[in-house]
């Protein structure tokens, strides 16, 4: 089997689904990337048995055929091969042969018939959301996953589905992301499942620039989404996630407004003599006043104070500084609400301009 396209047409593909290639060598073919010829589109599909992608390119090639080559070396060559320049694909038994101008490569082939598939048997759930809805959801929220936690629910993040909205949650134990949008979608009943890390970290590459209407399908054990010529699936962890809501406090009568770029370049440079390993800081707010206070084992400090619009009592409380950093570089509204019942309570936080919104870091210790 004989065929040909041009590296500037292949090349995005294998980049999109390079990310899901198995790293970890568990099956050798796992390494590979799936070619499926038809006679007017290749399709190229990436599995590492958890996450599963497939791009469809159109062109002309007047055959049907299948083969799996090492994805990280047909990538590498594409990307050191010039613009424009066409690829050759020549199958010689456990052999690809593929020519471009004067350079030749062979690469070792595996078996397609025996590259793994994710199946979807039954769908519990199915809707349509604009992309960049999607996407804006999810980068909201994805930023407090927790990572390798031996709470293995916590290593993804949080999707509940009713009729007329999507909701977003992730947390660590330390932190809370929510956020929501409104969909139409053909499920009576609460849906709530929760997607892998890897599988967010992956559609988040796919939902990248575009706003094209996007299909989702649910079913008991994983999530597909279907984007105009890529289609992702997912399986799903099987676990409970946390009741959330029970961890949202309530909004104090006098929440602290403040200047959302200002706060997050007091506190960053606050952190830079906060103790390394915990990154601790003070927090003091006051009349009118928020002061943010750091010090290292070495015995350096550093004090930051900002004007803020606040009310309420004096409240001295300390923070993980990153947890908030990450948090004000998130949140994209001008200013910032901060709402502490408390000196034992979590910071509430929640953007200026949109309810939907919802944030929470725990206190700690200092």
């Amino acid at each position: 089997m004989k065929f040909s396209i041009n590296r500037d047409e292949l090349l995005p593909v294998l980049q999109t689904v390079s990310g899901v290639v198995d790293r970890r060598q568990t099956l050798p073919i796992l390494s590979n990337v799936l070619l499926n010829i038809e006679e007017k589109s290749l399709k190229i599909t990436a599995t590492d048995m958890e996450v599963e992608l497939i791009v469809e390119v159109t062109a002309e090639f007047n055959l049907t055929g299948a083969l799996t080559l090492p994805a990280k070396k047909l990538l590498d060559i594409c990307r050191a091969l010039p613009q424009k320049a066409k690829l050759d694909f020549e199958i010689k038994k456990e052999r690809v042969l593929i020519k471009s101008g004067k350079s030749r490569f062979t690469l070792a082939s595996l078996p397609s018939q025996e590259y793994p598939f994710i199946e979807i048997i039954e769908k519990t759930t199915n809707f349509k959301i604009k992309q960049e809805k999607l996407e804006t959801l999810l980068e909201n929220t994805q930023f407090a996953m927790a990572q390798q936690d031996v709470r293995y629910y916590l290593n993804g993040l949080l999707l509940e589905i009713t009729e007329n909205k999507i909701k977003a949650v992730a947390t660590d134990g330390h932190r809370l992301a929510v956020d929501e949008t409104q969909i139409q979608s053909q499920t009576e009943k609460l849906v709530q499942i929760i997607v892998p890390r890897k599988g967010i970290t992956e559609l988040m590459r796919i939902l990248q620039n575009g706003d094209s209407e996007i299909e989702i399908q649910v079913s008991t054990n994983h999530i597909r989404i279907i984007k105009e010529k890529t289609c992702f699936t997912s399986k799903l962890i099987d676990g409970r996630f946390p009741d959330y809501e029970r961890v949202i406090p309530e909004l104090s009568e006098t929440p602290v407004l403040a200047n959302r770029e200002e706060l997050r370049n007091s506190l960053t440079r606050a952190s830079i003599l906060s103790n390394e390993k915990y990154r601790g800081v003070r927090i003091v707010f006051d009349s009118n006043s928020l002061k943010a206070l750091a010090h290292n084992p070495e015995q350096e400090e550093a004090e930051e104070e900002l004007e803020v619009n606040y009310s309420g009592i004096e409240i001295e409380i300390g923070f993980n500084v990153s947890y908030l950093l990450d948090t004000l570089t998130i949140i994209k509204s001008e200013n910032v609400k901060l709402s502490i019942l408390n000196p034992n309570s979590s910071c509430l936080l929640l953007p200026e301009d949109d309810s939907n919104c919802q944030y929470v870091v725990m206190p700690m210790r200092l």
